[in-house]
């Protein structure tokens, strides 16, 4: 059997890197890599697959950034190049990103059985372009793979039938256990666990520049209680550069360059609580057990709401501002780990597809 994986942001590589462990566990199983490219900056990529373990792609389309029409019809092009060439019995595709639904509709109209890792999860915000690439790609799904119960009950509710469903887990805690003992922290001279993490790149929140200011001064304003470590996405890096916002405590906000996953992790695990605005890193923080505020209104991953550690704060300055406080007060939810999170959510996908339980698509 022939397996071809496509991924092309850097979530999508912890997402790979255990199914193809556990595919090439099974030892009866071609597979063939394709990077699309969507995403790519040697900070941002290189290092995550050197740390991951992911041998490097069989293909990389080298597709790059542009709008979301140019770049999925981009990698359509020229991943249906590579879908005919290499020929592959199913198609695995990741996550939510522009290359996720661009592969799902080449290899649905060439006939090429897809599976999609990450199904079944919704926002309910079409605003979103990520909620129209996890509809979509899980329209044209063959097998659909899903993290967690909200996800079967969202494909169940569209009429996906309920035997191409599979409740397996999330497989980027596969990598998390995986990889946790060999986190480590990067030189930033941090005092102990006594600061905060942010993460910051949705368009939502660094495109407009009022939405910006209000979080940026939200945020300088609790550095004063609280050390901030604030990796800069490259977007946000030139959103700020643009708006010239000064923090009036800079020895208190620790702005650094993108990391790795590996020092990623150890500085979720080490703080005392996590301001994002990515789907990831709720995860990541609800397994750890580290609070986590979500400068979003909405989250495609309730379970880390109903089950984890995860607080949708909006993009509410006032209200980012009283939750924090109530985490430094010892007040941030507990939580607990979501059923099937356990690491073993990749050998659960390998076995669903060796045991050759992936339909063909019914004829409409």
């Amino acid at each position: 059997m022939h397996v071809l994986h496509v991924v092309g942001a850097r979530p999508n590589f912890m997402k790979v890197a255990p199914v193809i462990a556990a595919f090439d566990a099974a030892g009866s199983v071609r597979q063939t890599l394709v990077h699309t490219g969507q995403h790519y900056d040697a900070n941002m990529s290189d290092i995550f697959f050197e740390q991951l373990g992911l041998k490097r792609p069989h293909v990389s389309l080298g597709i790059g950034s542009g709008s979301h029409a140019v770049q999925t019809a981009g990698i359509m092009v020229a991943f249906e190049k590579t879908l005919v060439e290499r020929r592959p019995d199913l198609v695995l595709v990741y996550g939510d990103v522009n290359s996720t639904v661009a592969a799902a509709l080449v290899a649905a109209k060439l006939g090429v059985r897809v599976g999609h890792v990450e199904a079944g999860l919704r926002s309910f915000d079409r605003s979103m372009p990520e909620e129209i690439n996890r509809i979509v790609t899980d329209r044209l799904s063959d097998v659909l793979f899903t993290p967690s119960a909200d996800g079967d009950e969202n494909l169940l509710r569209e009429g996906v039938p309920a035997d191409r469903i599979h409740c397996v887990g999330n497989v980027m805690i596969d990598t998390l256990v995986r990889l946790l003992p060999h986190a480590r922290r990067p030189r930033l001279d941090l005092p102990g666990d006594d600061y905060a993490l942010v993460t910051l790149h949705r368009p939502s929140n660094v495109d407009d520049p009022r939405v910006l200011g209000g979080l940026l001064q939200a945020l300088a304003d609790l550095s004063e209680r609280c050390l901030l470590v604030f990796p800069l996405h490259p977007r946000t890096r030139s959103r700020i550069e643009a708006q010239g916002f000064q923090w009036p405590h800079h020895r208190r906000v620790r702005l650094v360059d993108p990391v790795g996953y590996l020092e990623m992790l150890a500085l979720e695990r080490d703080a005392r609580l996590v301001v994002t605005d990515s789907g990831g890193v709720q995860e990541e923080t609800t397994y750890l057990g580290v609070p986590c505020l979500t400068l979003r209104e909405n989250t495609e991953r309730p379970a880390t709401v109903d089950l984890g550690t995860n607080v949708l704060v909006g993009r509410d300055p006032a209200r980012l501002r009283v939750e924090f406080e109530k985490v430094l007060s010892g007040g941030g939810k507990a939580g607990r780990v979501p059923p099937l999170w356990d690491g073993r959510a990749a050998e659960r996908i390998a076995e669903v597809v060796l045991a050759g339980r992936v339909p063909r698509r019914l004829a409409a």
